[in-house]
């Protein structure tokens, strides 16, 4: 790749302000995003099209230049719709995840009973798989990816398998955000035969992710990932032992400044870019 190519940063995350926020690195996320696309690296963002996310107001629009992918999960079909809008206040393009099976509903991860909801597991394969294929047909690569939130947890391991000899992830390095734990439920006994979406992956592969528990999602993305940033002060403490630095893997601890200023988290970007 020559010297003078732009340098491309891909965030794929389950939450931004202003479409959701769950935790407050939604807001660091958004701040994160303009900081680096202003600093003169190219930026997108790939989130789920979660029913609340309000499409009029944020002037969401399908790409259908992108249209036509299927989605397989355990031998069944689900369509991928692509829809995109202008992050407010930046020039810099957030692309939508759909799909009416999993994304229609007006709600997030719970029933209005307070229910986990019991496909959140495939609901969590659609979307990584989704975010993969969609860079894929972009024909854009990018030099960074930084994964956040444990709806992007299976993105590390499917980078690192199935998607290992994709060109267009040749020279990717992944950054996942390691946070406070936001679901105390497991997910359904399905999801690791699910999660296997390709000879690639062995189910060794998968052994850190098996408990289905959020810590378990964690810990098994930043075991894939090439840096792991904690994203809060409240990470479960055999995760920030589990996930140390060493030779092949850096640790970011979490500032509490980032809320104010990015700029670490943005020379984060910069160094990955040039390694």
């Amino acid at each position: 790749m020559s010297a003078d190519t732009k340098k491309r940063v891909l965030i794929i995350a389950n939450e931004l302000s202003p479409y959701t926020e769950f935790t407050d690195f939604a807001q660091i996320l958004n701040k994160l995003a303009i900081k680096t696309f202003d600093s003169g690296l190219e930026v997108r963002v790939i989130m789920p099209r979660f029913g609340v996310i309000n499409e009029r107001r944020h002037r969401l629009h399908e790409v259908v230049r992108l249209s036509g992918i299927n989605v397989i999960i355990d031998k069944d079909d689900y369509p991928l719709i692509i829809k995109v809008a202008s992050l407010p206040n930046a020039r810099l393009q957030v692309y939508f995840m759909d799909n009416e099976d999993y994304f229609k509903r007006k709600a997030v991860f719970r029933d209005d009973q307070d229910n986990f909801f019991d496909d959140n597991a495939e609901r969590m394969i659609f979307f990584c798989k989704s975010a993969l294929e969609t860079v894929k047909k972009f024909g854009w690569p990018p030099h960074v990816i930084h994964c956040h939130g444990w709806m992007t947890s299976l993105v590390p391991l499917y980078l690192k398998t199935t998607y290992k000899k994709e060109p267009v992830f040749g020279y990717s390095k992944i950054i996942y955000t390691a946070q406070a734990n936001q679901f105390k439920e497991k997910l359904n006994p399905n999801f690791m035969k699910k999660a296997l979406i390709s000879n690639e992956i062995k189910e060794k592969d998968l052994e850190p992710f098996k408990d289905g528990t959020n810590a378990a999602l964690t810990m098994g993305a930043g075991k894939s990932a090439d840096v792991v940033v904690f994203g809060s002060e409240k990470v479960d403490k055999k995760i920030s032992d589990e996930l140390k630095p060493s030779r092949y893997k850096k640790v970011l601890k979490y500032e509490a400044s980032w809320k104010e200023d990015v700029t670490p988290l943005l020379e984060l970007y910069k160094s990955l870019t040039e390694s």
